[in-house]
């Protein structure tokens, strides 16, 4: 009994020596990885190649270390963690690092030899070979934490099957004897291995990030010291500067860069940033030919004590350049706006103004202060409205509004006349973008003309139809008006009258009493025959000297003989003396001709060729006398004038 216990008790002692020398094992090899992790920075500098055969030789000599550390389970047969790296090695390494990891430690294992030399070396193979697979599993992707969990199940079942298969560890019953404590330490190695280089991963791509924005940023980038000397610079500075590295800047300062005092000017100010601890936002720079806009901020230590500063610099001359120029046409449009006679307006889509000079708003005068930037077209209308500066707005003062408002962004050209009399021509013109320009011009002066030119024609036209003596239509005007009316009168099939009148005597009275008293006669005569057709249609004209013609549209002949007794009434109660006449004072003769639709279709002219006919036989007949024809020859009865 007691003997059995003592076994007990020493197969007990002997596996808590065993777990002892696994975690100092484990130890070791999480040791190994942490300070790859420490040291891969470094590495990173150099080529791809260079790190992953670093990396390869990190993780043989993990993995050497680990056998040197094993445990001596059986004669020739040792139990290490030396699986865990060269996993780690292939799946964070890839071939590279897998084969010089694996090259190194199975080497190593084949110099120490013993009984199960090459089961270890088959199990290497298998652990790098799973580390491998895991490789090419997440080549397209980062590894993550998942990954390295199945890497460590991965190999831990490698390890069960590796000492449950291979004949000499069977033999040694690795499996039942230290089989647990085997695999569960290497899967712990490689999860905390994994951990580690998963963080060193990251850790390295976001300063790959930061080196990378540092390093290629279009803008100038540069770290200094308390003394304004440079810590770090971005390929900018050294192309800014002429230098060909960045290393050759690093512990130089401004002085050595520029012209002293330019040099000093930003040392003083730098120092500044760092004794003061508030930053420099924005300041102009004009370094090498190139305007530069700088801003500096102090960099602080944990304990919060300015030990530099960071700057960033942005080249500004393009924009520098385009500001002046911009500013020059600003300048220059505001120049020509001002001189210019016309106003201009700017509205943008939604009818308000973006722009308007003053000429603009002294165009009109009871609505320009309305006329601003940010009114809107519908208040300005509405102002208009209110002062009265347009007549004529019709009583439904919202409908026109919103008409005009709807208007303005259309291609239109207008005249308005304002309340005191004066013209604005309004030019509108729409731009691709929907706003609208409105030019206004004072047309006052040339609307006066253009009404004084048409009045001027009005009145040239007047006097070229009138008779310039007694103010009555002249012959011209008479022949127009004479086709004009017998064709309406020949449509609808109505009479058509007229009289033919000749003053007797009317060369002696000119011989006797003189022309200016023949004149006076023509005028009074003319006032009669006007007072005697009481009709718009109606028509007195001078037909020529002392010859006068009236037509009479809808007349008949009876009516035409009213139209000439009532003039010969009026002339007689005029009694102008005529002593050369036979009547002792100013008498007419008078011919009427009278035709309906037939006549007046084919032969109008006959109307004045019967009137003159019958104005013929009244003269002949002893004038101071009414005679009527038709145009089919007939005769009517002769009456005394007077």
């Amino acid at each position: 009994m007691m003997s059995s216990l003592h076994v007990v008790e020493g197969g007990y002692s002997a596996v808590n020596g065993n777990w002892t020398q696994f975690g100092g094992n484990l130890s070791f090899v999480c040791l190994a990885i942490s300070l790859w992790a420490l040291f891969s920075i470094e590495f990173q500098r150099r080529s791809f190649r260079q790190e992953k055969v670093a990396f390869g030789i990190i993780a043989g000599g993990a993995s050497i270390g680990s056998i040197l550390l094993a445990v001596e389970f059986h004669p020739g047969i040792y139990i290490d963690l030396r699986f865990s790296p060269l996993a780690l090695a292939g799946m964070f390494g890839g071939p590279i690092a897998a084969a010089f990891a694996a090259a190194l430690a199975m080497a190593f294992r084949f110099v120490v030899g013993g009984t199960a030399m090459v089961d270890g070396i088959i199990t290497m193979a298998i652990a790098t070979g799973i580390g491998l697979a895991g490789h090419f599993w997440t080549r397209k992707r980062s590894p993550e934490l998942k990954d390295v969990a199945l890497l460590s199940l991965a190999l831990g079942v490698a390890l069960v099957l590796s000492m449950a298969l291979l004949p000499t560890l069977v033999n040694a019953h690795v499996l039942a004897g230290v089989g647990f404590p085997l695999t569960a330490l290497n899967c712990l190695a490689t999860v905390l291995g994994g951990f580690v280089l998963l963080k060193t991963q990251q850790w390295e791509l976001e300063r790959s990030i930061l080196v990378t924005a540092f390093s290629q940023s279009p803008d100038y980038l540069y770290v200094k010291d308390r003394n304004s000397r440079f810590i770090t610079v971005n390929e900018n500075m050294t192309r800014l500067f002429r230098f060909r590295t960045t290393a050759e800047m690093i512990g130089l300062s401004d002085f050595n860069l520029m012209s002293r005092p330019l040099a000093e000017e930003l040392y003083y100010l730098e120092q500044q940033v760092i004794d003061t601890g508030v930053p420099l936002i924005d300041s102009t720079e004009h370094i090498e030919g190139r305007f530069l806009l700088a801003s500096k901020v102090p960099l602080r230590d944990k304990q919060g004590r300015v030990i530099g500063l960071a700057g960033v610099t942005r080249d500004v001359t393009e924009r520098t350049a385009l500001e002046r120029e911009l500013r020059e046409s600003k300048n220059l449009l505001s120049h020509a706006m001002a001189g210019m006679s016309d106003g201009i307006a700017m509205y943008d889509s939604k009818g308000f103004i973006l722009f308007c000079n003053e000429q603009y708003r002294n165009a009109f005068p009871l609505s320009g202060e309305a006329r601003v930037v940010g009114a809107h077209i519908s208040d300005i209308l509405r102002r208009v409205v209110e002062t009265g500066e347009r007549p004529g707005i019709p009583d439904d003062v919202d409908g026109w509004i919103k008409a005009a408002t709807a208007s303005l962004h259309s291609n239109k050209d207008e005249e308005v006349q304002l309340h005191n009399g004066d013209w604005r021509s309004i030019r509108t013109r729409l731009a691709e973008d929907g706003t609208a320009m409105a030019v206004v011009s004072d047309i006052t002066a040339t609307k006066q003309a253009e009404i004084a030119l048409r009045l001027s024609a009005e009145q040239l036209k007047s006097l070229a139809e009138t008779d310039g003596l007694t103010g009555m239509v002249n012959r011209r005007a008479f022949d127009e008006a004479f086709a004009r009316e017998t064709a309406g009168s020949a449509r609808r099939n109505t009479p058509f009258s007229l009289l033919m009148v000749d003053i007797d005597r009317f060369k002696a009275y000119n011989d006797t009493y003189g022309h200016p008293a023949g004149d006076q006669c023509l005028r009074v005569v003319s006032k009669c025959l006007r007072q005697s057709v009481s009709r718009p249609a109606d028509i007195v004209a001078r037909y020529g000297g002392e010859e006068f013609v009236v037509f009479l549209p809808d007349t008949s002949a009876k009516g035409a003989m009213i139209v000439a007794e009532q003039f010969a009434r009026r002339l007689a109660q005029e009694n102008i003396a005529h002593s050369g006449s036979e009547f002792g004072r100013v008498t007419a003769s008078i011919g009427i001709s009278c035709a309906t639709g037939a006549v007046l279709r084919t032969n109008p002219n006959r109307l004045l060729t019967e009137a003159d006919a019958a104005l013929y036989d009244a003269k002949t007949q002893g004038r101071n006398r009414i005679l009527a024809h038709s145009p089919n020859g007939e005769r009517h009865a002769m009456k005394e004038a007077g």
